[in-house]
């Protein structure tokens, strides 16, 4: 009988992509569903029953750890991470597996061979190893990172993606959300919003602006010596303050 599995990442992109480089290494293998998060990730395995379970360790709600801690002893588990090089080295045990994003051809082909060989196995020691590694706080869920921003327009709710969002502007009372598309106000702080977005995708650039990093398109100086960010999709440049000009150390 052929091996099933089911993808759990957040990113559909990543997602897609992990699903075609084992389709291009194990043609076998059929992935029978996707999940966005954590708790998908459990309530498709309850219904699917896949062999094998890839989640990723960061997401929102439910992280891949907790996910795994419903799914002890029913499949085997691999987990898709981003870690540091001293949390990865807590995965090489015989009941666990890791991928390092981005997945790489060569690791992915390691596990799938690793995997082949526990197929028709008891995952038994699963429980016993995952919380032997949590007891000793080698694995710990990542932080989870605000993706989605809710706004009050009119009569409705709107949700923006975080992948959607220039910048963040404070003004007065409340802080300027602004996309490709226009504007929007909402009561959050931006003292808030700086301790909830991944600081890797947005950077503080003055005490009042918070960018998006890849909306960025050019750091420039005016007249007077300022350093100022231009943003994709939008004519008004923004100031950088002093105490930031360290994020453009090359200006």
């Amino acid at each position: 009988m052929n091996a099933t599995a089911l993808i759990a990442d957040d990113e559909e992109p990543m997602r897609d992509m992990l699903s075609k480089r084992l389709h291009d290494c194990w043609p076998e293998l059929s992935i029978v569903a996707a999940a966005a998060n954590g708790v998908e990730a459990v309530a498709l395995a309850g219904q699917h029953r896949p062999d094998i379970v890839f989640l990723d360790i960061r997401m929102p709600g439910v992280s891949g750890i907790e996910a795994a801690r419903m799914l002890f002893n029913r499949c085997h588990i691999v987990f898709v991470t981003a870690y540091d090089q001293y949390a990865i080295d807590a995965f090489e045990h015989g009941a666990l597996d890791y991928l390092l994003k981005p997945v790489g051809g060569e690791r992915l082909t390691a596990t799938v061979a690793r995997l082949k060989s526990r197929i028709g196995r008891r995952p038994d020691d699963i429980e016993r190893q995952l919380g032997r590694l949590l007891a000793q706080g080698a694995v710990r869920p990542a932080r989870s990172y605000l993706h989605w921003i809710q706004a009050q327009v009119g009569n409705s709710l709107r949700m923006i993606s975080t992948r959607e969002i220039l910048f963040f502007r404070a003004d007065e009372k409340y802080t300027r959300v602004q996309t490709a598309q226009g504007e929007v106000l909402i009561r959050k702080t931006l003292k808030e919003l700086a301790e909830e977005l991944d600081p890797d995708e947005f950077w503080r650039i003055h005490r009042s602006t918070l960018v998006r990093v890849d909306a960025i398109a050019a750091v420039t100086r005016d007249l007077r010596g300022r350093q100022m960010v231009r943003v994709r999709h939008f004519a008004e440049e923004l100031e950088v303050s002093r105490g930031n000009t360290h994020l453009f150390q090359q200006m």
